[in-house]
């Protein structure tokens, strides 16, 4: 049975490997990130490229160094628990590895929030500008032209203006248009803000600018609920890995009060063992879990 003077001395050794190797396996690591690329770029959905580039252009893709450190420190901590359960390096290194191979999803995972938080600001910039614009213009479809030519509005939701556009001189109405922008961007302040122009297009309402105003504050209302609900989320993604951590540590304390020596004899029974990795894999799906509502998507319904 391995010690755990053993295990510091083998993940030292590893270390050392990897350090003295790391100028010498340039070469060959580039090769190996050249082939992970081509294969990402034929494979990888395009909805999630397009995310990925936008996180990119925002500077908030993690670097190489960033995703290493994420795998150190996860599939570390993993080890760690795998090994204190079992005190075996086999299922150390099998949570190590475990663990690691989320990465990539919880990437996804936090990615999608970044792009999400994007898009619900160029929302926000779009509605409170075309009600700025309409009540200069008067027209619609002239306050669309004006926010397209503002320079504050980004693609994609730059791009689906100017199809807007196109739709409104192309049918004639802005009823094409806007049914292609909400199902787009299904937000509140979009659906309330595009039917109200739509009364106001249809019905000649003699109170527009009082209309418009009051929209503008149910606008300002609900983004101040959103970034209140994104602090929320914070606060309570920190507590959230707190407690998870917590979780993990839950049997190494019950191995502490009961003694090594009475846990590694509790460890013979087959039935310790299948609960040991239910505990750890049931923790593992709720951590999961939690992290997927924390990225869920901003404003959206």
């Amino acid at each position: 049975m391995k010690t755990l003077p053993e295990l510091l001395i083998m993940l030292g050794l590893l270390a050392f490997i990897i350090i003295y190797r790391g100028s010498n396996g340039k070469k060959n690591y580039k090769k190996v990130a050249d082939k992970v690329g081509q294969v990402y770029e034929k494979y990888a959905p395009y909805s999630f490229k397009v995310v990925r580039e936008k996180a990119k252009e925002l500077g908030q893709e993690f670097t190489l160094k960033e995703y290493i450190a994420q795998a150190v420190l996860l599939g570390g901590f993993a080890g760690i628990v795998g090994y204190f359960y079992f005190y075996s390096l086999l299922w150390g290194i099998f949570y190590a590895v475990l663990t690691i191979a989320f990465i990539p999803y919880l990437s996804y995972l936090r990615l999608q929030r970044v792009y999400s938080e994007f898009l619900f600001e160029q929302i926000q910039t779009y509605t409170t500008n075309v009600i700025m614009e309409f009540n200069t213009t008067q027209s619609f479809v002239k306050s669309l032209e004006g926010v397209r030519d503002s320079g504050v509005i980004e693609d994609p939701v730059l791009s689906d203006i100017k199809v807007m556009i196109d739709m409104s001189y192309k049918y004639g109405t802005i009823d094409e248009s806007i049914e292609y922008f909400n199902a787009k961007y299904p937000y509140y302040m979009v659906k309330n803000m595009h039917q109200l122009f739509l009364q106001i297009t249809k019905e000649g309402a003699r109170d527009a600018g009082e209309s418009l105003e009051n929209m503008s504050l149910d606008i300002d209302a609900l983004v101040e609920g959103v970034y209140r609900d994104q602090m929320d989320r914070k606060n309570f993604h920190k507590r959230f890995l707190t407690f998870g951590a917590v979780l993990f540590s839950l049997v190494i304390v019950v191995e502490f009060l009961l003694g090594e020596d009475s846990y590694i004899i509790m460890l013979k029974q087959w039935y310790v063992k299948l609960l040991l990795h239910a505990i750890i894999l049931v923790n593992m799906y709720f951590l999961i879990s939690g992290e997927k509502y924390y990225n869920e998507d901003v404003g959206v319904e």
